[in-house]
């Protein structure tokens, strides 16, 4: 894929062989982002695991100290006494059957978080096909399915993000914005490290970290020095 000329002079910033420390790697990722808004940087940590197999999948959430820098959509499926609390408790969307419907018709999307009390699953388990691709469908393993949807809503607006490999054992994750600033960046980063590391599968053998790239979201990345961050 051909690179743009912004790309191009931003690129000329970065060692391509280097790995940079945590701070420096920060640092440097502020200056590499060439578009008009407040980018959002992100981390992609490649792991020593084989995500085919169920007993190395890596998988949960952390909230991050201060936040990803956007603002969360929630949408809630509970019903009766759950529903209420889930709306006074701040979700922007709140329902059980109806919204399920207006999922499959409509190709609605308009919530970044799907959260459900336990009791609505065997409703909620219709939309997979829909829901799973998208990164959307409720899990217990990252604190969607829940009953303490007061708690979990809470989570999500402050700042908490999901992490789980692709099909080449990579997590993609937000760590915040440009504005961030360095220090509350790497703040982030360090949080989301250390729960990864936390989630490290029994099954994993050998390096865990394999590589840590850190980027906005339009500019060239920058390579972080795994050996460096707390393993």
């Amino acid at each position: 894929m051909k690179k743009g000329k912004k790309y191009l002079e931003k690129a000329k910033l970065v060692d391509k062989t280097a790995l940079y420390d945590t701070r420096d790697a920060v640092d440097l990722v502020q200056k590499l982002s060439y578009c008009a808004f407040d980018a959002t940087v992100e981390a992609h940590i490649r792991l020593g695991v084989d995500s085919r197999h169920a007993d190395q999948q890596v998988r949960g959430a952390v909230v991050l100290p201060h936040g990803t820098g956007k603002t969360m959509r929630v949408l809630v499926f509970a019903k009766g006494e759950k529903a209420a609390e889930a709306q006074a408790a701040g979700a922007e969307f709140v329902g059980a059957e109806e919204l399920v419907a207006k999922i499959q018709n409509e190709s609605w999307f308009d919530y970044d978080v799907v959260v459900a009390t336990p009791d609505m699953m065997g409703v909620v388990g219709r939309l997979g096909r829909v829901l799973g691709p998208k990164g959307l469908m409720p899990n217990p393993k990252s604190g969607t399915v829940t009953a303490d949807v007061t708690k979990a809503i809470a989570d999500i607006k402050a700042g908490k993000v999901e992490f789980r490999l692709d099909k080449t054992n990579i997590t993609h994750c937000p760590i915040g914005k440009i504005s961030f600033g360095t220090d509350k960046l790497v703040d982030n980063f360090q949080t989301l490290v250390s729960a990864i590391i936390k989630a490290k599968p029994a099954a994993a053998k050998g390096q865990y970290l394999r590589s840590i790239t850190l980027a906005p979201s339009m500019g060239p990345g920058v390579r972080v020095n795994t050996a460096k961050v707390t393993e």
